[in-house]
């Protein structure tokens, strides 16, 4: 019998869960017509397959019609979602794992231009900061019908074989009744905190003489909105207790803060470079104030502070859910005894930024996450051994080394600087993204651990590749900045590059042109700005920083906004002259044919890279497939079979920023589809 505090089960109510780990409810945004049908199944059935003890579902199922989805939730007020819960709930069950779903009215956490085009409806006729919908404030009649709603789809849920509901009350329809800073009701529904609660005892009621006692029914909650005007410590702690009495919910899941922001959303489920497991003193406190089943998540991303949280009594149940999108083998790992191959969760919120910007889940280094009918979490091995050369050591190729390595091919790899990292050692000089190198050193070391040979300082030209006779040559050189973009005075410039790497001092008086609105700009204004110099962060784009998404700029927001930083956008730079000790900056519009000048002592210019691709074409010649990559092979994961060149000695690929500029993702999500097939 194993000691770990963390595979402990745990009994709720008649419910026996194996361990303390769970994922608490999210939403992927995996749904196709509102449905978790097959990708959705996967993506849980994954981590159930891998011993999670239990994984909540849909992070706000919608209960109502006129709450449209805001991320592509699946829509929990339709029949049809019985069929396809049943099908997700039956295999995760198959792998002993516990199945719940959290539902949700969103109230004005959404817009009225989405699903019915319904009004968007709420306790207060405020916009939400973050959707920017003015509510409707909400009738009788209107809670009469979403009690109902509730019911109905806690009824579906159980009819699934779900093992429980969890109602959604932080900065949803339930909480924007709860605060007083979003309750603007008068009678039954407002103003003393038994009317703002009487909504939610509706509700609960409703289901529970729905679903009968059994059932188990949850709610996932702030505790202190930490916010002027809102609910405060006492009042969550009140609050807690009448949840606890009522008799009708059976566990808390707590969280604390506010949401109707992004800046307020980041501070609930922190990012990278903020501060790990913020709120679980505070989940603490009210579980040894309460002594309830109580639940908790927010950036608890290793195994120890999970660990923690279990034998101090802190919690229940642990939720470690973005820790489980970057390895969904976490809890197979630690019964192997391996918790230190743990594909550890940066904090990138590559995950999160995306749903709330339209797109789906996906983990910035784990690109089989969401994707798992199609790419393997565990790589097969190969039907034959290959000799593999790899330039380049960056995510790109550190990922196809390790792939090609688990393949049981004989993979060697070349890398120009003394160490692994490529653009990512630029990224963690600023200290907050220093978690960054964890993409770089969980695969570095799972290349020792399979035995790839590699080669630092070691700059490959083609007769260095052809020594090693190989079968297949990938080239993952990345790129370089692209710094002639100007009509005049591209010399007068610098890069981000040179800023974040030490090359170039930062000037007093800076003018930073940001054409590529990633993270090496802002990054370059942190590091200027933190001198006490005066920054100018430019853009021809509607807004700043267009490819950083919204949690993710939080913290660099708050960093850069105590300085002497302005932001420019719908400008462009054209032209630099110099002017005695000064440069003449001349910028435009691609808005119309407007012209103005700065004044400043340095330029800094980020457009992008430029592929670093001269071995690739010093190579072309010589291999079998002359670089052509078979791209309905490669989408398909199928292997590449071109053959455009008898003579040629082997197969030859390029990968990530060595083929055009784009992400970390991007990146290692084209070394898998590549080597998993060699």
């Amino acid at each position: 019998m194993t000691q770990d505090p963390l595979l402990q089960p745990y009994q709720l109510k008649h419910l026996t869960l194996k361990n303390r780990l769970m994922i608490t409810s999210h939403e992927p945004s995996y749904a196709e017509d509102g449905m978790p049908k097959a990708r959705y199944r996967a993506y849980h059935v994954e981590r159930a397959r891998a011993g999670v003890a239990m994984t909540m579902t849909a992070g706000s199922a919608s209960v109502s019609r006129d709450s449209p989805p805001a991320f592509n939730n699946i829509l929990a007020w339709k029949d049809e979602v019985v069929g396809w819960m049943k099908q997700l709930v039956d295999e995760c069950h198959d792998h002993g794992a516990a199945v719940m779903i959290q539902l949700t009215h969103l109230g004005r956490r959404t817009r009225w231009d989405q699903g019915d085009w319904l009004p968007v409806l709420s306790s207060t006729g405020d916009r939400e900061p973050a959707h920017r919908a003015f509510p409707k404030l909400i009738e009788d009649w209107d809670i009469a019908r979403i009690v109902t709603d509730y019911a109905d789809a806690a009824e579906r849920m159980q009819a699934a074989g779900l093992d429980g509901i969890e109602l959604e009350a932080y900065g949803h329809l339930m909480d924007q009744f709860w605060s007083p800073a979003t309750n603007q009701l008068a009678g039954d529904y407002g103003g003393s905190l038994d009317n703002r609660l009487r909504f939610t005892f509706d509700v609960l009621r409703a289901i529970r003489d729905r679903v009968g006692p059994e059932f188990i029914v949850g709610v996932r909650y702030s505790g202190d909105e930490v916010m002027a005007g809102g609910l405060t410590q006492a009042d969550g702690l009140e609050i807690s207790r009448r949840l606890r009495d009522s008799g009708i919910v059976d566990f808390l899941n707590v969280t604390r803060g506010h949401i109707e922001t992004d800046a307020a959303l980041t501070d609930v489920i922190p990012v990278q470079g903020m501060r790990s497991a913020p709120h679980l003193d505070f989940a603490g406190e009210l579980r040894a104030a309460t002594e309830f089943p109580t639940f908790h998540a927010a950036r608890i991303q290793d195994v120890a502070t999970a660990r923690h949280a279990i034998a101090a009594g802190k919690l229940d149940m642990v939720g470690m859910t973005r820790a489980h999108l970057a390895d969904p083998h976490i809890v197979a790992k630690i019964l192997r005894g391996e918790e230190d191959r743990i594909r550890p969760c940066v904090g990138a919120n590559y995950c999160l930024d995306r749903i709330y910007q339209g797109g789906m889940a996906l983990c910035l280094h784990n690109p089989a996450t969401g994707r798992e009918l199609d790419e393997p979490h565990i790589v097969p091995s190969a039907p034959a051994k290959r000799r593999v050369v790899i330039v380049g050591a960056g995510p790109a190729g550190l990922e196809a080394a390790r792939v090609c390595a688990e393949r049981g091919h004989d993979v060697t790899v070349h890398e120009a600087a003394n160490d692994p990292g490529g653009q990512i050692r630029l990224t963690a000089q600023t200290p907050r993204r220093a978690e960054m190198m964890s993409v770089i050193d969980w695969r570095y070391a799972e290349c020792q651990r399979l035995g790839v040979t590699f080669h630092f300082n070691s700059y490959a030209e083609p007769d260095t590749v052809q020594e090693a006779a190989p079968d297949v040559v990938i080239i993952a050189t990345g790129g370089l900045p692209h710094d002639e973009v100007l009509t005049e005075g591209n010399a007068l410039a610098v890069t981000a590059w040179d800023i974040l790497s030490g090359d170039t001092r930062p000037g007093s008086n800076v003018l930073i042109y940001d054409d590529a609105g990633d993270y090496a700009a802002l990054q370059a204004a942190e590091t200027i700005a933190a001198t006490g110099a005066a920054v100018e962060l430019m853009t021809r784009d509607r807004m700043i920083s267009s490819e950083v998404m919204a949690m993710s700029l939080t913290p660099a927001m708050r960093a850069l906004q105590t300085g002497r930083v302005t932001f420019t956008p719908t400008w462009k730079l054209d032209a630099i002259r110099r002017e005695g000790n000064e440069l003449l900056a001349e910028i435009g519009s691609d808005f119309g044919d407007v012209r103005a000048e700065r004044r400043v002592d340095q330029v800094v210019i980020n457009a992008g890279t430029r592929p670093l691709d001269d071995l690739y074409f010093a190579l072309r010649p010589l291999s079998r497939n002359l670089g052509e990559l078979d791209h309905a092979a490669f989408i398909d994961g199928r292997p590449q079979e071109i053959s455009r060149n008898p003579d040629g000695a082997f197969q030859l690929f390029r990968i990530g920023d060595a083929v055009a500029c784009r992400n970390t993702h991007a990146a290692v999500f084209d070394a898998l589809r590549l080597a998993k097939c060699l």
